[in-house]
């Protein structure tokens, strides 16, 4: 097969940072840049306005981010977009290229959390920590299946786990069969530290509805990697 250069139409620009023709090469121009990754992270389980993209990332810039969010659209991964009636608010998002990254995150997730620099006492965003949970379950049970609500102060999300998948969605369900109301490290401490849900609960961390007995079984799902020697 004769491979040929691939050239973009007359009046647009490029940058090049490597002269490679690698994949990961490319993907280091599209998502190198100090924060595009974690913006695709907050935005993979739906849009966002700019104000709320901005403060779940401390430490950026109004600049930086704008920057970066015209970066990913330009590259295709993101968008903006104005919600329907009544909201009419804009608001970014990935597209459906850009949301086919989310194996990358868990790979890197569970690649990078064996390290020994790893402090899971950071900060973390809700979106985080709903991709922690999409990365580090070990283990679904065929017979298994549950809704979970987990409401942060910022943000609200449902998780519904199946046979074979868990999937999280951006959204409140008052129907779900159990509800985690805390904020995002309780939740990882619960998870991951095992903290019982009555001693959270005990201290204020906590604020929980629903089957205990359920949740307990949720729980036990999830679990680090072992730390590389």
């Amino acid at each position: 097969m004769k491979l040929e250069k691939v050239t973009k139409p007359v009046g647009t620009t490029e940058k090049r940072w490597y002269d490679d023709a690698c994949g990961t090469a490319l993907a280091l121009e599209f998502v190198g840049e100090r924060w595009s990754l974690l913006i695709m992270r907050e935005l993979m389980f739906g849009p966002r306005r700019f104000g709320e993209l901005k403060a779940t990332l401390p430490g950026i810039s109004a600049n930086v981010l704008a920057q970066r969010l015209d970066g990913l659209a330009e590259a295709g991964i993101a968008r903006r977009r104005t919600l329907p009636s009544p909201a009419s608010v804009q608001v970014y998002d990935l597209t459906d290229w850009g949301r086919e990254s989310e194996p990358i995150f868990q790979e890197m997730g569970r690649w990078a959390t064996r390290s020994m620099r790893h402090d899971p006492t950071l900060y973390l965003s809700p979106a985080s920590a709903m991709m922690s949970l999409r990365t580090m379950i070990a283990r679904i049970r065929g017979d298994e299946a549950m809704t979970v609500a987990f409401r942060f102060p910022r943000d609200a999300f449902v998780a519904t786990l199946s046979s074979d998948d868990l999937a999280i969605v951006r959204g409140e369900d008052d129907d779900a069969d159990m509800t985690f109301i805390c904020d995002p490290a309780t939740l990882a401490r619960i998870v991951y530290g095992k903290w019982p849900i009555a001693a959270a609960e005990a201290e204020g961390a906590l604020r929980f509805a629903g089957d205990r007995a359920l949740a307990d079984r949720f729980v036990a799902l999830f679990s680090l990697p072992d730390k590389i020697a």
